[in-house]
């Protein structure tokens, strides 16, 4: 055996225990991707807080719409949402007010009772409708109808902005019959 022989099965000898060492790395990485948690699922956020400059108009596309029932017929949330719905407002959450509203006819909860949204939104449910300085919790602005809510009416096309307000928008569909829905007016 010559010294050309050695060096030859030297080279062999590292070449196979490098190759040896990435393969064992590759297996260790994929183990670790295999066995790895899934990422958790990010729920996407019911509705975008939207500047809206004073002088701005903000029309019910804009809007997303909490309705919640306070002791009226089962039913008068899902009734209600719907005809809003069918106004071109966002649809949010349905559910029963707390028990201690005591509600009669219909409020708006809003945290800015300034708030062009809110005051698009009562006008919708009628005249002498309230918007109460009162967050819900819920996605968007909060009705609260009642035992003598008459029902949704048509309402204002917009309200223009008297102050720099944050409007929380519902997100753009990618269906195209629900983008070109939004817009429409429905039954009132």
């Amino acid at each position: 055996m010559d010294a050309h022989d050695v060096k030859d099965g030297s080279r062999s000898a590292i070449t196979l225990v490098v190759l040896a060492v990435v393969f064992l790395a590759a297996v260790a990485w994929g183990w670790s991707r295999v066995t790895s948690p899934f990422p958790e699922k990010v729920e996407a956020a019911p509705c975008t807080d939207t500047l809206v400059s004073s002088g701005e108009d903000v029309a019910p596309p804009q809007v997303m719409v909490t309705v919640l029932n306070a002791g009226g017929a089962n039913g008068l949330a899902g009734t209600t949402m719907d005809k809003l719905v069918g106004f071109g407002f966002g649809q949010g959450k349905i559910g029963n007010a707390p028990k201690d509203t005591g509600l009669v006819s219909a409020q708006v909860w809003s945290d800015d009772p300034g708030d062009p949204a809110a005051i698009l939104l009562a006008s919708y449910l009628g005249k002498g409708v309230d918007i109460v300085d009162q967050p819900s919790g819920y996605p968007g602005v909060t009705i609260v109808v009642g035992k003598k809510f008459k029902g949704v009416k048509k309402g204002k096309a917009t309200v223009t902005a008297q102050k720099d307000s944050y409007v929380c928008a519902p997100p753009l569909s990618t269906d195209p019959d629900l983008a070109s829905s939004a817009g429409r007016r429905g039954p009132g």
